[in-house]
């Protein structure tokens, strides 16, 4: 009985330590990818940025720049970015409002980096 005890026990954790988490993340990636919305900022598994622009059952549009569109199907996209709700698109408002000092400056170099690294001496 204790010689089946242990391959039990190696099992389930196998199962809590692997197998589990997996099937969260694919059940957590299908709802993503089911709940796209046009306006979303999305990326692909190849690591293309872009707005979803149209939905079909199986595939998407994606604008990757203006007028330029692609279509990939839904498992493609891996990550939203940005949902449309959440987008806080800049008003006429926030545009005619000054950049504060610290948005205004730019920071100074860093000093060592205009030295060499090889002697310590300036490289200009």
């Amino acid at each position: 009985m204790e010689a089946l005890l242990l391959p039990i026990l190696l099992i389930a954790v196998f199962y809590f330590l692997l197998i589990r988490p997996q099937q969260r993340q694919r059940r957590q990636m299908m709802t993503m990818q089911q709940t796209l919305a046009v306006g979303s900022k999305v990326m692909t598994g190849g690591g293309l940025l872009g707005t979803v622009v149209a939905l079909d059952d199986d595939e998407v549009e994606i604008e990757v720049s203006p007028g330029v569109t692609n279509r990939y199907v839904r498992r493609a996209i891996v990550n939203v970015l940005d949902s449309p709700e959440s987008a806080d698109p800049l008003t006429e408002e926030s545009l005619d409002e000054p950049l504060s000092e610290s948005e205004d400056t730019l920071s100074k170099p860093d000093e060592r980096a205009s030295q060499d690294p090889a002697n310590g001496s300036e490289s200009r």
